[in-house]
């Protein structure tokens, strides 16, 4: 071959050629709708339990006012098992789009992690914060026979039983457990657990008088407490409840800085944009903010705590490594 005579390109590299440049001046084609065009089509909201609970309940008042607010319907779909894992799992692999949100819930994303040997999911990696919908107060009660009306005087009265005060509460890896077990890590004050297969079974033995305590959510235990079924100790959130204004806190009754609540919230599967992360957020904060959503809430025993997503995402953060150290020194495991 002449190596002065100069190469001609191959048929099937001119045909390249001009096919490129016939496609030069299209636009691009996305199967996905543009992040300013979002909501083109109804969102799913993946609750992680059985329907009828309180995170169930708290997800659908407000799916309906999300709803309205994206000018799309925003459906609850319950996908429950393995405390949570499942539903959670679901929402880690689906389309970072914004069209598949998760119910959070600390249990499953901060607890779980820590509790189990192994879980389907990266809290930190595969999910991004969207915001917080509230906090579920968390109450410390006893049965009225047993001799204490604040913090002070049930530590005294669990120092003199033999194998400590048994409390009950939902569950081995519950939220209320590792409420008890920092309680009982940062003041020395002898529990026992109890574990429950449901908070409701714990509060009916406590006012049975089978069980002397039990930790449980406020909204469970708030009807037995005004109805002198069950004598209030304290809650274990930073301020009082507003469904029960009249019950101190730990932190006001000498319990430095301790503060432990149950939260529900938002999260999208890790990668999504942006401006969609944006555009959900800003809906949420009006709707935690609208009339009356506040009330609504405060029944099921959640105070709204509207905020930005970055907010929400280091609170998530910081409580995974909470847990971790209260859960390595209890030594709690589940499989």
């Amino acid at each position: 071959m002449d190596p002065t005579r100069p190469t001609l390109p191959s048929r099937r590299q001119l045909l390249g050629a001009l096919l490129a440049l016939s496609c030069a001046g299209l636009p691009t084609l996305s199967v996905h709708a543009q992040p300013s065009d979002f909501p083109t089509r109804p969102i799913r909201l993946v609750v992680p339990f059985v329907n009828g609970g309180v995170t169930d309940t708290a997800a659908r008042v407000v799916a309906e006012k999300l709803g309205e607010r994206l000018g799309q319907s925003v459906i609850v779909e319950n996908k429950p098992g393995a405390g949570g894992n499942i539903g959670t799992q679901m929402v880690a692999r689906a389309d970072p789009d914004g069209y598949t949100l998760l119910l959070a819930y600390d249990g499953t994303l901060v607890i779980n992690p820590n509790v189990y040997a192994k879980v389907p999911f990266d809290t930190l990696k595969d999910f991004t914060s969207v915001g917080k919908i509230g906090d579920a107060t968390l109450i410390i009660v006893v049965n009225p026979k047993v001799p204490a009306k604040d913090f002070a005087t049930l530590k005294a009265y669990a120092q003199q039983q033999k194998d400590g005060l048994f409390y009950g509460t939902a569950g081995t890896g519950s939220t209320p457990h590792l409420a008890g077990e920092l309680l009982r890590q940062q003041t020395g004050i002898p529990l026992t657990h109890v574990p429950y297969k449901g908070g409701s079974a714990a509060l009916t033995d406590v006012v049975g008088g089978a069980l002397p305590m039990t930790y449980a959510a406020v909204t469970g235990a708030a009807p037995f407490i005004k109805s002198n079924m069950l004598q209030p100790i304290a809650v274990s959130s930073a301020q009082r409840a507003p469904s029960l204004p009249n019950v101190p806190t730990l932190i006001e009754q000498g319990v430095k800085d301790f503060e432990f609540n149950s939260w529900v919230g938002l999260m999208a599967p890790a990668g999504t944009p942006a401006p969609v992360i944006a555009k959900l957020n800003d809906a949420l904060q009006k709707v935690l903010r609208a009339p009356g959503m506040a009330e609504k809430l405060s029944d099921l025993g959640v105070v709204a705590m509207p905020g930005t997503p970055e907010a929400f995402g280091t609170e998530v953060a910081r409580e995974l490594s909470r847990i971790k150290g209260v859960v390595e020194t209890a030594k709690i495991k589940l499989e």
